[in-house]
C-alpha cells in the first residue's frame, strides 16, 4: 500500500529495486488491494512485471477486492460501500489480473465482510476464478468470528487479515484468533506496530503507557523498539505474521530480525498490562 501514491510514490525503477531488496532477504509476499493509490498501486506494481516477467515466478501475489472507494477513478461509485456480489468478485480480479500483468493471483482476499453478502455467491466466484486458475487460493479480511465461520462453510478459506498490535487488542479477545488455531490457519496483522502510533502519537495514553515498558524490553533483547512490538506479535501461538506496511527496507530487516527473537512468558504479559491498563484479572 504504501509504495504508491498513499506512500512512497515510488516509479517503475525504485519498485523493482525495492522488490528485488525484498527477495533478496527471503521476503515473497507482496500484500496488495485493489483500492491502493486509489486504484492505482496494482498497476504501478505491474509495471515491473511487465518489463521483467521472469520475476512473476518468484513472487506471492496477495491482493484484496470488496471496497468501493469514492474516487475520480471509479466516478459510478455514488458511496462508498461494499460489494461481495460474483459479478464484482469476478470482475475485480479480471482488473487485477490485467493492472499486474499476470495470469494469477496467489490469494484473494475479501477485503470487509459486506453485511448483504450472500456466501453461496461468493463461494461460486471463488469456485469459477480457481477453477479457471486465475486464483490459487482464497481468504479475508477484517472479518469476524462468525463471518469467517459462516463464509469458510461455503468455501474453504486460508487466512483472515485483522488488524492486530500492541494497541489493537481485539482480536486476542473477540474469538478470531482461537479461530484460527482451531481451524490450524495462520491469520496476518495489519498495523502491526499502530500505525506508527508508538512513533508519533505523544497524547495517547495508552502510547504513553506502553512507551517506558517497550523501551525496556528492547534494550533486554537488545532490539529496536518496531523489532520488540513484532516479537511481541510472533509470541502468540497462532503463529501472526505482520504485514509489514513499509516502503523502507531497513524496515523489512527489522521485521526479519524480530522473528528470532523469542519474549519470555511474562515479559508478554508486561507489554499487555501497558496496554490494557490494567493487570489481567
Amino acid at each position: 500500500m504504501r509504495l504508491g501514491i498513499w506512500g512512497a510514490n515510488y516509479n517503475t525503477q525504485q519498485m523493482h529495486q525495492f522488490i528485488e531488496q525484498c527477495l533478496a532477504l527471503g521476503i515473497c509476499d507482496f500484500d496488495l488491494a485493489d483500492i491502493y493509490g486509489h486504484y492505482t498501486t496494482e498497476a504501478d506494481f505491474g509495471l515491473v512485471l511487465k518489463d521483467r516477467s521472469s520475476l512473476r515466478e518468484k513472487l506471492f501475489i496477495t491482493t484484496k477486492c470488496g471496497i468501493q472507494l469514492i474516487t475520480e477513478n471509479r466516478p459510478k461509485h455514488q458511496i462508498k460501500s461494499y460489494n461481495s456480489t460474483k459479478s464484482h468478485i469476478l470482475q475485480s480480479v479480471e482488473t487485477s489480473l490485467k493492472n499486474l500483468h499476470t495470469e494469477y493471483i496467489d490469494v484473494l482476499l475479501i477485503h470487509r465482510p459486506d453485511f448483504l453478502m450472500q456466501p453461496s455467491e461468493i463461494a461460486e466466484a471463488f469456485l469459477n476464478l480457481n477453477t479457471a486458475g486465475k486464483v490459487n487460493a482464497f481468504g479475508v479480511s477484517n472479518f469476524t468470528a462468525s463471518q469467517f465461520d459462516l463464509l469458510n462453510t461455503f468455501t474453504p478459506l486460508i487466512t483472515n487479515q485483522l488488524e492486530i498490535s500492541a494497541f489493537h487488542l481485539n482480536a486476542f479477545n473477540d474469538g478470531t484468533l482461537n479461530q484460527c488455531l482451531k481451524l490450524g490457519i495462520t491469520p496476518t496483522a495489519w498495523s502491526p506496530l499502530g500505525g506508527g502510533a508508538f512513533f508519533t502519537d505523544k497524547n495517547n495514553e495508552q502510547v504513553q503507557r506502553l512507551k517506558p515498558v517497550i523501551k525496556k524490553l528492547a534494550e533486554k533483547y537488545n532490539c529496536s523498539n518496531d523489532e520488540l512490538l513484532l516479537a511481541w506479535l510472533k509470541k502468540h501461538s497462532s503463529g501472526i505474521v505482520p504485514v509489514i506496511g513499509t516502503s523502507k527496507i531497513e524496515r523489512v530487516k527489522a521485521a526479519l530480525k524480530a522473528q528470532s527473537i523469542n519474549i519470555a512468558h511474562e515479559d508478554w504479559y508486561k507489554v499487555w498490562e501497558a496496554s490494557t491498563g490494567e493487570e489481567v484479572a
